[in-house]
C-alpha cells in the first residue's frame, strides 16, 4: 500500500510538474480599434476552457494559460476576435465596433436571412436579452422587449396565459394571438416548451414577412429556438435552479370593520381581513439539468425541467416535469443534416378559485369565519360566499400531457441546390375536474353536491418539404424556395356535470353515484361531447430572395392554400408578399453614419374560423316529444377567409458607432370577418348562417433604440428602449352602431359600457358624465346635448336623445419598454422597465361597491378610494368609474455575480443572482393592476361559470374575477459542469 502511495505522488508530482512547465503568463491591454480608447470589463478567455478574466479601467488584463493558447477577447457592440499567443508574453488587441450585426443570421419562414438583406419588420432576440426571474410562461420572456408585441398576464395567476397580441386586433374572431413555430414545428404549443430550453425568439412582425405562413399567419409570427449541443467535444453538464417568493402587492381598498360599522354596516363581532385569509406568500422553486456535447458530425442536448409553482391565492399554483431531447447529425461531407426534437410536459394543477378573492372584497369584515361548532358562517344572500369556505370545501384541478417530436432532413444535392423535409406530431391530452361540497353554498346550493369532470385529446400532424437554390452571379446573389405543407388537426372531447350526492368522500371520482343520474333528474344532467372532423390545410409556397450589389435587397413570396374549415367553393386562397430594401448608407456615405437602410414590405395574410363546420347545415335535436331534429343555421358554400393586408414603412439606421435603431411604420386593413350573422327566412330557412362581413384598419408606429457602453470608469451601461403606438378603427361592420360588454349584477345587469360604431376608434368606454350628488343621494349627470333634460337611460345610449360620451379607451396610446444592462468587473445588473399610456380601466369594483346604500352595506363591504364622493348612495355606472390607468413600473430588476472558476478545474461558470419582478408601479390607478385589458369574457355573478369566450372588440374593463397581482423575489444559481 505504501508503495502504491508513493508511485501515485510520484506520478503526481511529475504531472503538476509538467503541467506547470506547460503554463505561461500573459498580458496585455485591450482597446478601441478606432478610437484607440481602453475598454474595462472586456472579457478575455482562453478558447477551450473557463479559464478567463475581464480587463480593468485602463483595459489591461493578466492570465495564466497553456503554451499554444488562443485567447478569445469579447465585449458588447465589438466584434469577437480570437488571437493565438503563440510565445509571446504581451498580446494587445484592438477590437472592432459592430454596430451593424450584418452578418447575424436571423430565422425566418422556412431558412433564414443575413439581417442586412431582411425587408420586412422582424425582430431577433436572444436569450441574454429575456425577461429573468420567476418566468413560468415562455411569452413573457419576450413581454416588453418587442416594439408592438403586447404581452399581458393580469394578476400572474400561475395557470392562466398571457394575453397577447401583435399590432393590435388582427380579427374579431379566433386565432387572435401569433403563431408559434418551435424549431420549424408550426402551431406548436409554447406550453410544451420550458423557458430554459430557449435559445432565440424571432418575431415577424408585419404581413411581408409573414405571408409565407398564409392563413395562419394573420396575427404575427413567432419564430422559437431552442438550445442544442456543442460541437466542441466533451460532454457539459449545466444546472440553472432558483427559488421565489411572492406575495400580493396591491390589496383591494376597502373598509376596515370600524368604518364598516360607522358606515352602518351591520357588526357581527369579528375582526377578519377576508383578503389576508385567502391569499399566502407562495414558494415556489425550478430546477433544470441540461446535459450537451457532441463532436463534429453529431451534437445532442437532453433537459429535464421541474417545477413546483405556488400562486398568491390559496391552493393555486402547480407541479410540472418537462423533458426535452434535440439531436443532431451530419453525414456526407456535412451535406446530410438530420434533426430530431421531442419534448414531454406532464403538468398537474390545482386552480383554486378566483371568485375567493372576489368574495373576499366585498364580504363583511366583522363576520367570522366559522360558527363556534366549526360550521363555515354562510350568509344567504346574492352574490355573497364565504370565501374561506369556498377555497377549503371545494376542489378545481387539472392535468394536461403534451408530447411533441419533429424530424428535420436536409440534403445539399450540389453546392447551390437542397432539399429539406420536415414531419411532426403533437398530442395534448386534458384532464379537468371540479366538486363542490354538500355543504357548499357556493355553486353548490341546494343542490347536496356538485362534480364536474372535462377531457379532451389533440392530436396535430404537420408534414413540410421544400427545396433551395442559392446562386451568385457577379453582383447579384440569388435564393429561390418553393415547397409543399400539409397540416392536419384533430378534437375530441367529453363533459359532464351531475349532483346531489350522497357523500363528499370520492367528490368527483364517483359520478356513478350521483342523485340526478339515480333519479332521472334529466334537467339537473349536463352531458356534451363533441368530435372534429378531419381538418386538413394543404398548401403550396415559393420565394425569391435577390440581393443587388450587397446593397439593394428583393423578396417575393406566394402561398396557395385550402382549408376544409371553409366553404366547399372557396376553399382555396392566395397570399403573396413583397419587399425591398436599400442600403442608403453604400451610395451615400454620410459622416458619422454607420447603418442607414430603408425597407418597404407588402403582404397579405389570412385567418380561420375556430370552430369545424361552419361553412353547413347544423340540425340540433330533440328529446322533447319522441325526438324531433331542426335546421338551426344554414350552410354557407362560399364562406370565406378573414384576409388581413399591411403594408409596412422601415427605416435601420447607426450613429456614431453606438447608436442603432429601428422604426416601422405600418397601416393594415382586415376584412370579411366570420360572423354569424341573422338573415331572410325566405331564403334560409333557419334565419342564420355565417357570412364574410366587416373591416377593421389598424394604423401604428414602433421605435427601438438601442445604445452600446456608455463607460464611467469601470461601469459600463447599456441602455435599449423600445415604442409602440397604434390605433384601430372599424369601417365595417354587420351593425352600423351598438353599445356592449354588460356591467353585470347586481343592479347595473342592462348596463352596456363599450360602444363599437362605424368608423370609428375600437375601445370607446361610453356613458353618463357625472356631475354630483342629488339631495335624494343619487349620482347627477352632465346635460351633453343641451337639450334642457338629463336622459341616462340605457336605451338611449346611442340616441342624440341621450346624454352619453365617450368616457375613456381601453387601448394604450404608448406602450414602453426600457432596459438597462450595467457591468462592473464581475457583476452583472439589470434594470427593466415598462409602462403603458393613455388607456382607462373600467373600475367595476367601485361601480358597485363604493356609494354607500344604507339599504345594501349590510349585504357586502365597501371599497374606500380618495375617489369616492360624499353622500352618493346610489351605485350606478359613470364617468366616476372611469380612471386612466397610466403606468411605469419596474417590472424586473436582477443583480448577478459571475465568480472566477480558472482555478476550478471541474467548474467552467458559476453565476448566482437575485431578482425582483413587479418592484414597484408608479400610477395613479385606485384599482390592484393598472396594465391594459385587451379583450373581455363577461360578467358573472352569484357563483356563476365565467365565460370562455373573449370579446376582443371590449378592451378595457377591469372585471371582479381578476387575481391579484403579486411581487416575486427570486435567488438563483446557474453552474456549469
Amino acid at each position: 500500500m505504501k508503495k502504491f502511495l508513493l508511485m501515485f505522488m510520484f506520478f503526481f508530482l511529475a504531472a503538476a510538474g509538467v503541467m506547470y512547465a506547460q503554463e505561461m503568463s500573459v498580458s496585455g491591454k485591450i482597446t478601441d480599434g478606432s478610437s484607440g480608447d481602453p475598454i474595462p470589463g472586456a472579457n478575455v478567455v482562453e478558447k477551450g476552457t473557463s479559464n478567463g478574466t475581464v480587463t480593468d479601467i485602463d483595459g489591461n488584463y493578466k492570465l495564466s494559460v497553456q503554451n499554444g493558447a488562443t485567447l478569445v477577447v469579447s465585449f458588447i457592440g465589438y466584434a469577437t476576435q480570437e488571437v493565438a499567443v503563440g510565445s509571446r508574453g504581451v498580446v494587445d488587441v484592438s477590437l472592432a465596433v459592430d454596430v451593424t450585426e450584418l452578418s447575424e443570421v436571423v430565422v425566418v419562414g422556412y431558412g433564414s436571412q443575413d439581417k442586412k438583406e431582411i425587408t420586412s419588420s422582424v425582430v431577433a432576440l436572444s436569450e441574454k436579452e429575456f425577461n429573468k426571474g420567476n418566468i413560468n410562461d415562455a411569452t413573457q420572456l419576450l413581454q416588453g422587449k418587442v416594439p408592438g408585441l403586447s404581452v399581458y398576464n393580469k394578476g400572474g395567476n400561475p395557470n392562466a396565459n398571457s394575453t397577447i397580441r401583435l399590432r393590435g386586433i388582427s380579427t374579431v374572431g379566433a386565432n387572435t394571438e401569433p403563431l408559434v413555430v418551435v424549431d420549424g414545428v408550426i402551431g406548436a404549443s409554447l406550453d410544451n416548451v420550458d423557458p430554459n430550453d430557449i435559445e432565440s425568439v424571432n418575431v415577424l412582425k408585419d404581413g411581408s414577412a409573414a405571408a409565407i405562413y398564409g392563413s395562419r399567419g394573420s396575427s404575427g409570427v413567432i419564430l422559437v429556438t431552442t438550445k442544442r449541443g456543442s460541437r466542441t467535444g466533451g460532454v457539459s453538464v449545466n444546472y440553472n435552479g432558483y427559488v421565489a417568493a411572492a406575495s400580493v402587492l396591491n390589496q383591494q381598498p376597502v373598509m376596515e370593520p370600524g368604518e364598516y360599522i360607522a358606515a352602518g354596516g351591520n357588526d357581527l363581532g369579528a375582526n377578519t381581513d377576508w383578503q389576508k385569509e385567502v391569499t399566502r406568500t407562495a414558494v415556489s422553486n425550478v430546477h433544470n439539468i441540461a446535459v450537451s456535447g457532441g463532436n463534429e458530425t453529431t451534437t445532442f442536448r437532453l433537459s429535464s425541467n421541474f417545477r413546483n409553482i405556488e400562486g398568491v391565492l390559496k391552493k393555486s399554483g402547480f407541479d410540472q416535469i418537462n423533458t426535452r431531447a434535440s439531436l443532431n447529425h451530419r453525414a456526407f461531407d456535412n451535406r446530410l443534416t438530420v434533426d430530431f426534437n421531442m419534448s414531454m410536459t406532464n403538468r398537474e394543477s390545482d386552480f383554486s378559485f378566483n371568485e375567493a378573492l372576489r368574495y373576499a372584497v366585498l364580504y363583511n369584515p366583522t363576520a367570522p369565519i366559522r360558527f363556534d361548532n366549526g360550521e363555515y358562517f354562510q350568509a344567504i344572500l346574492f352574490d355573497n360566499f364565504n370565501p374561506v369556505a369556498i377555497i377549503d370545501q371545494n376542489t378545481n384541478t387539472g392535468k394536461r400531457k403534451n408530447l411533441n417530436f419533429n424530424t428535420q432532413m436536409s440534403f445539399a444535392i450540389t453546392d447551390e441546390l437542397s432539399v429539406t423535409a420536415n414531419y411532426g406530431q403533437q398530442y395534448t391530452n386534458v384532464l379537468n375536474g371540479e366538486y363542490y361540497s354538500r355543504a357548499s353554498l357556493f355553486r353548490g346550493f341546494n343542490r347536496g353536491g356538485l362534480a364536474r369532470r372535462y377531457t379532451s385529446d389533440n392530436k396535430f400532424t404537420l408534414f413540410e418539404t421544400y427545396a433551395t437554390y442559392s446562386k451568385g452571379f457577379d453582383r447579384i446573389n440569388l435564393d429561390v424556395s418553393a415547397g409543399y405543407s400539409f397540416q392536419e388537426d384533430e378534437f375530441e372531447d367529453i363533459f359532464i356535470e351531475l349532483g346531489n350526492f350522497p357523500s363528499d368522500e370520492l367528490g368527483q371520482y364517483a359520478l356513478e353515484t350521483a342523485g340526478d343520474r339515480i333519479s332521472g333528474l334529466a334537467s339537473n344532467v349536463n352531458i356534451s361531447s363533441s368530435a372534429s372532423p378531419e381538418n386538413r390545410i394543404i398548401a403550396f409556397f415559393g420565394r425569391v430572395n435577390l440581393t443587388f450589389d450587397n446593397a439593394i435587397f428583393f423578396n417575393a413570396s406566394v402561398r396557395r392554400e385550402g382549408s376544409t374549415k371553409l366553404g366547399a367553393d372557396n376553399q382555396w386562397g392566395v397570399f403573396p408578399a413583397l419587399g425591398v430594401g436599400v442600403d442608403l448608407q453604400n451610395y451615400l456615405q454620410l459622416g458619422g453614419v454607420d447603418v442607414l437602410k430603408l425597407r418597404v414590405g407588402y403582404g397579405v395574410t389570412g385567418s380561420l374560423p375556430g370552430p369545424s363546420g361552419l361553412a353547413q347545415d347544423l340540425y340540433n335535436y330533440s328529446f322533447q316529444g319522441g325526438g324531433q331534429v331542426s335546421l338551426v343555421r344554414d350552410a354557407n358554400p362560399d364562406l370565406k377567409w378573414e384576409e388581413k393586408s399591411e403594408i409596412n414603412l422601415g427605416i435601420d439606421f447607426g450613429l456614431g458607432g453606438k447608436l442603432t435603431g429601428a422604426l416601422d411604420i405600418y397601416t393594415r386593413d382586415i376584412n370579411d370577418f366570420i360572423l354569424e350573422r341573422a338573415v331572410p327566412t325566405d331564403l334560409y330557412p333557419s334565419g342564420t348562417r355565417f357570412e364574410n362581413a366587416g373591416k377593421l384598419q389598424t394604423r401604428g408606429a414602433e421605435l427601438s433604440l438601442n445604445y452600446n457602453s456608455i463607460a464611467i470608469g469601470e461601469v459600463r451601461w447599456t441602455p435599449g428602449v423600445v415604442l409602440s403606438t397604434y390605433s384601430t378603427t372599424l369601417e365595417e361592420f354587420i351593425i352600423d352602431e351598438q353599445t356592449r360588454a354588460n356591467l353585470g349584477a347586481p343592479g347595473q345587469n342592462s348596463t352596456n359600457l363599450i360602444r363599437v360604431a362605424v368608423g370609428e376608434e375600437i375601445g370607446q368606454i361610453w356613458g353618463p358624465v357625472f356631475e354630483g350628488v342629488e339631495s335624494n343621494g343619487a349620482p347627477r349627470f352632465a346635460d351633453l346635448n343641451g337639450d334642457g333634460t338629463v336622459n341616462s337611460d340605457q336605451g338611449l345610449a346611442l340616441d342624440p336623445a341621450g346624454d352619453f360620451q365617450e368616457l375613456g379607451n381601453g387601448i394604450p396610446d404608448l406602450e414602453v419598454g426600457w432596459t438597462n444592462q450595467v457591468t462592473y468587473k464581475n457583476w452583472d445588473f439589470n434594470a427593466f422597465f415598462r409602462g403603458a399610456f393613455g388607456h382607462s380601466l373600467v373600475n367595476t369594483y367601485r361601480a358597485f361597491y363604493e356609494p354607500i346604500d344604507p339599504g345594501a352595506i349590510n349585504s357586502y363591504n365597501r371599497i374606500s378610494t380618495d375617489e369616492a364622493v360624499d353622500g352618493l348612495t346610489s351605485a350606478q355606472f359613470s364617468s366616476l368609474y372611469v380612471e386612466k390607468a397610466n403606468f411605469l413600473k419596474l417590472d424586473n430588476v436582477t443583480l448577478g455575480y459571475t465568480f472566477n472558476t480558472s482555478k476550478a478545474s471541474n467548474i467552467k461558470n458559476l453565476r448566482v443572482y437575485a431578482n425582483i419582478q413587479n418592484a414597484f408601479v408608479i400610477t395613479n390607478y385606485t384599482g390592484i393592476d393598472p396594465e391594459p385589458i385587451l379583450q373581455d369574457f363577461g360578467p358573472v355573478d352569484n357563483g356563476g361559470f365565467l365565460g370562455t369566450t373573449p370579446d376582443v372588440l371590449s378592451p378595457g374593463i377591469d372585471r371582479r374575477n381578476n387575481y391579484f397581482t403579486a411581487r416575486t423575489f427570486t435567488f438563483g444559481v446557474s453552474l456549469g459542469l
